[in-house]
């Protein structure tokens, strides 16, 4: 079981081997804003591959938080698009593993069926060089993907896209908890609609089942049932990432609770 953590992108080869870890995942840029991918890795892009490639490190990139393919509103949902190729480029260029992206949503007063053919659209207008992960989310009635009905209709939405087979799913477990998705049966409901978890984010959560609220925790610091956590981590059997609170100390103490129950 691959397990690593989200962590600085300064330096991802030093943080991956002091959690002696064999994946990360870290931002390129500011995860609030539009300015696009920013490579702080001494070196640069291609020193960040090279080094990852001789440590045996797997590299995953979140793509920043604003980005919303699915809404209606052009002012977000264009420079969006942008920003997701931009990151897409950057990610394949230190042969990073896949581009996590949350779902987005739409306004309240649109038909949700827009969002989801907004999906299809992104899907068809950008050059996917690498795996698109596609991440549940906690919040938000209008959401493409807190509810596992929602993200059947992303995936209905981009079936018929040629690039279809590099569009994958993460599935991160705060996330579901929060969003009213039972951890029991979460990876056989998403695999039914997906056909695929290609990365898991594990996480405890502070609030309760279906409270729609975002805010990850630590191991056993949480709502989350243990026996739960770690029951999806090895149904799913994809490589996890753990975007739990604290340092190196605080995830080498995750990464040890969650390999005791597995």
């Amino acid at each position: 079981m691959l397990i690593g953590a989200h962590v600085d992108q300064t330096d991802p080869i030093a943080e991956a081997a002091a959690r002696k870890a064999p994946l990360v995942q870290f931002f390129l840029g500011d995860p609030q804003g539009y300015k696009g991918p920013e490579f702080a890795y001494a070196g640069g892009a291609e020193a960040l591959k090279a080094d990852a490639e001789a440590a045996g490190i797997a590299l995953y990139v979140h793509a920043p938080y604003i980005v919303n393919v699915a809404t209606t509103n052009n002012r977000i949902r264009i420079p969006s698009r942008k920003l997701l190729q931009q990151h897409v480029d950057a990610a394949a260029s230190i042969g990073a593993k896949g581009l996590i992206v949350h779902g987005g949503h739409v306004n309240k007063s649109d038909d949700p069926e827009k969002g989801f053919d907004n999906w299809r659209k992104a899907i068809e207008a950008t050059d996917l060089k690498l795996p698109l992960l596609i991440e549940n989310t906690a919040g938000g009635d209008n959401a493409m993907t807190r509810y596992l009905d929602r993200i059947g209709r992303v995936w209905d939405a981009i079936a018929s896209c040629e690039q279809a087979d590099m569009v994958g799913f993460c599935l991160d477990t705060c996330h579901a908890h929060a969003g009213g998705n039972a951890l029991e049966t979460v990876v056989d409901d998403v695999r039914a609609i997906t056909g695929r978890i290609d990365l898991v984010h594990c996480n405890d959560s502070r609030d309760e089942f279906d409270s729609g609220a975002d805010r990850h925790a630590n191991f056993g610091a949480g709502r989350i049932d243990p026996d739960l956590l770690a029951g999806v981590v090895r149904a799913a059997d994809a490589p996890v990432v753990c975007e739990t609170p604290g340092g190196a100390a605080e995830h080498q103490a995750d990464f040890a609770w969650l390999r005791e129950r597995l």
